[in-house]
């Protein structure tokens, strides 16, 4: 089955054999970023059109999209940014499918490489009802990085509305979700803090 039917992070954690924990602090640890120049004017033209449009797709392309690309560029494009690609690492446990957003710490744009580092999986309004197919794409990049001998200690990933991000990190088949939801505007922390599980610091 697609990524698509883990729509409860129970079916995620029984799928996989995941032990979960729950933490309210940042997974890991980061430096508030500024936006730049560039980023803040697209935010400044987007941000109160992909609210009051509302649809994921609006959400997902004008806030979502602008901030990964951001974050490709504050590590001088020595990651990629993929957006709505086909991710099919094992069909026989459901891991296959299209990610809404994947990282891969690889500078190729043509092909996903690599180490995938980290997932992010857009939904328009409640965080928690794309946690589990969060949580089964970054098993997909966990797998895809060993079966090709680049394994990392850690995957990260997130669900966001596009305003609203909440972070998850998966080590070995233990799962960690902060429960806090972080907001944007503004966009110091919610940077800071993917650009740190790009390049995978204190990793």
């Amino acid at each position: 089955m697609p990524y698509s039917q883990f729509t409860t992070l129970e079916s995620s954690v029984q799928q996989f054999g995941l032990t979960v924990s729950e933490v309210a602090y940042p997974l890991i640890s980061y430096t508030p970023i500024e936006a730049s120049p560039f980023l803040e004017a697209v935010l400044d033209r987007a941000l109160a059109w992909a609210i009051a449009v509302g649809t994921e797709k609006a959400r997902s392309e004008a806030l979502i999209l602008q901030l990964l690309l951001e974050v490709r560029e504050q590590l001088d494009r020595q990651v990629s940014v993929f957006s709505g690609r086909e991710f099919n690492v094992d069909v026989s446990q459901g891991l296959n499918g299209y990610c809404d957003f994947l990282i891969s710490r690889a500078t190729q744009q043509t092909v996903i490489t690599a180490p995938a580092t980290v997932v992010v999986e857009a939904k328009k309004g409640d965080l928690s009802l794309g946690l589990g197919q969060c949580a089964a794409e970054m098993v997909a990049a966990q797998q895809f990085n060993q079966q090709r001998d680049r394994p990392l200690p850690a995957i990260h990933g997130a669900v966001s509305s596009g305003t609203l991000w909440q972070f998850l990190m998966l080590q070995g088949q233990n799962l960690t979700i902060d429960l806090t939801e972080y907001a944007l505007p503004p966009v110091d922390t919610v940077l800071g803090l993917l650009v740190a599980m790009a390049e995978g610091k204190n990793q």
